[in-house]
């Protein structure tokens, strides 16, 4: 069980309201959580239950949001396609409202939400007092010669999907088969599964079905280039843990020396565990953070 306070709180927002959960008190420095695509708060429930073992709620308070459209969270309105950027706007209202009593705060992102951290940080590195990425370090690249691909095929993509019912079809008669669903699709272990799927689910008439905004699942209109990248991430003082999982994403464990370009002070562990490896080993993913926090000015 879990010995440390939890509430379920909203952040009204000027353009929209948000979920989030937090650990701890409110008095203390804020670590914020920022979940990847498709989850939702709920994955970092392994993390804050590590957090309490190792006594880091004496000193910090752990707050987890949905992003818009994830969990418990607002949709965006309307029918237009959304884009990653926005997120980083969403990041900076919710760091507003949240420094404007404890100051600077720690920034930890998970895979999507390492990216929009890592990019905010490029930006507004005076409002982070340290950044944290799992399996996460920039935004993603693609040669500028797609561009023209790549928004054909997304306004295509997004004239069918107007023609459709904008809800996800797919509806489940029991909880367990949604989290089979899931787990058929991703991989993601049975029990994590599990966590993040009830938090996207809502049931109407009996019928389990997501609450999870269609429109994520829609290819992005624009990506950046390389050079674009390199232009906004070069180049950072912020204090940078990154952590990337023995059996996650490939391209991560050979960018060390892009890392290293973009971070003048940034350490990197390597942990056994997969692209989640901060809920399937989460202690060693909060011991590792706790040294960080703690140690390391």
């Amino acid at each position: 069980m879990l010995n440390v306070n939890v509430e379920e709180i909203q952040l009204p927002l000027a353009h929209i309201t948000l979920a989030a959960k937090r650990y701890g008190h409110a008095d203390k420095p804020v670590i914020l959580a920022l979940h990847g695509w498709l989850d939702n708060a709920d994955s970092f429930v392994p993390l804050a239950h590590a957090f309490a073992q190792q006594k880091l709620f004496d000193k910090f308070q752990l707050v987890c949001i949905d992003w818009p459209g994830h969990g418990l969270s607002d949709h965006r309105p309307g029918r237009y396609p959304l884009h990653w950027v926005d997120y980083i706007y969403d990041l900076q209202a919710v760091i507003h409202t949240l420094s404007q009593d404890t100051g600077p705060i720690i920034l930890l992102g998970h895979s999507l939400g390492g990216i929009i951290a890592s990019a905010y940080n490029a930006c507004l590195a005076e409002n982070i007092h340290k950044l944290i990425l799992i399996e996460a370090l920039a935004p993603l690249s693609e040669s500028a010669s797609k561009a023209k691909d790549r928004l054909r095929k997304g306004l295509l993509q997004q004239q069918r999907f107007n023609r459709q019912v904008t809800r996800d079809s797919s509806t489940y008669s029991s909880m367990d088969l949604a989290v089979q669903a899931r787990h058929k699709l991703t991989g993601l272990a049975i029990p994590w599964c599990e966590l993040i799927t009830k938090r996207n689910m809502a049931i109407t008439d009996g019928q389990y079905h997501w609450r999870s905004d269609p429109r994520l699942k829609l290819d992005s209109l624009n990506r950046f280039s390389f050079e674009q990248v390199d232009a906004l991430m070069s180049t950072s003082n912020t204090s940078t843990l990154l952590m990337v999982g023995h059996d996650g994403y490939k391209h991560l464990t050979a960018s060390t020396e892009q890392a290293n370009k973009w971070f003048s002070n940034i350490e990197i562990i390597q942990l056994s565990g997969d692209h989640h490896l901060h809920m399937g080993n989460a202690y060693r993913v909060a011991e590792s953070i706790g040294a960080f926090i703690l140690n390391r000015q």
